[in-house]
């Protein structure tokens, strides 16, 4: 993916700042220019091109499923949720804007993610049905049975020991369903078939549960410096991770287990898979 010319694209589709509505866009921008690694948006183009589509088109898609992410970023930081004050190693949204200018800045970027991904350029790109094809999948997959979803057995969670398998479901609402969207998206805009479209789905699921084994580990291995938000906040708050259930040597050995299996997926394609393979290796192993 090339990152600059993401970069520029995300930012582009921001309103413009005029003076009236000048905080909310800001508050929209910052963090939304926050950097970060970018996960959803590069499978989103990944899958494009693996099923034989182009950067270009997916673009939409790849900047509307980042807009959710930021947004959901955002909302988890705020005093209600999880009252953290560093992302990305900079000060979180609410810290710098106020608590309502946050919210709203959230809000502006999850009502900005459906007016890109259904846009003019996106449908010249795409056709009006691979847009609302897109749009319906993203709005699903963020949404109450998806992400959100994901976040309330999170804080329903909070300060009491859950099962293994409330933890599972959990993340693969809260983490996995928005992979599963970027990579179902990028294979939308292309036209893949349906037998590639639940190919990408088993791959995100994979890398979205091992991703956030990942984190659990890192929380516990790593420092703020690192990661540049706050680690040990899992064991001060008494959350139930996959370290706490199963120690950090299984969660070592379950994490190269998905792996292995999200790799496996990727069997289901005819292009070249080298990039998404060295992905799924990549999230196993990150130090933050």
């Amino acid at each position: 993916m090339d990152m600059q010319n993401f970069e520029k694209e995300l930012l582009s589709c921001l309103p413009e700042k005029d003076d009236k509505i000048k905080t909310v866009i800001s508050s929209m921008e910052y963090s939304l220019s926050a950097g970060g690694k970018r996960i959803r948006p590069f499978l989103v183009l990944e899958f494009a091109k693996l099923c034989g589509g182009s950067e270009e088109n997916a673009m939409p898609f790849a900047c509307a499923v980042e807009m959710i992410h930021t947004y959901s970023l955002i909302h988890d930081d705020l005093p209600c949720m999880d009252n953290d004050d560093l992302r990305r190693g900079k000060l979180t949204n609410h810290k710098v804007f106020g608590e309502a200018a946050a919210l709203l800045g959230g809000d502006g970027l999850l009502t900005l993610a459906f007016e890109t991904a259904l846009s003019e350029k996106a449908v010249s790109l795409n056709g009006y049905e691979k847009c609302a094809k897109a749009a319906l999948t993203l709005a699903q997959y963020a949404g109450a049975v998806g992400m959100i979803g994901g976040q309330i057995i999170d804080l329903e969670s909070e300060n009491k020991q859950v099962p293994l398998e409330t933890l599972q479901i959990m993340d693969e609402k809260k983490t996995g369903a928005l992979i599963a969207a970027a990579c179902v998206m990028g294979c939308i805009s292309a036209g893949a078939s349906d037998e590639q479209i639940q190919a990408a789905k088993d791959y995100a699921m994979n890398i979205g549960i091992t991703f956030q084994i990942v984190d659990d580990m890192l929380d516990i291995t790593s420092d703020t410096a690192t990661l540049g938000k706050t680690v040990g906040s899992d064991i001060e708050n008494n959350k139930s991770t996959y370290v706490s259930l199963l120690g950090l040597d299984e969660c070592q050995k379950i994490s190269s287990e998905l792996t292995e299996k999200a790799v496996e997926c990727l069997d289901n394609f005819d292009g070249d898979t080298t990039e998404l393979k060295n992905f799924a290796y990549y999230l196993r192993d990150r130090k933050k």
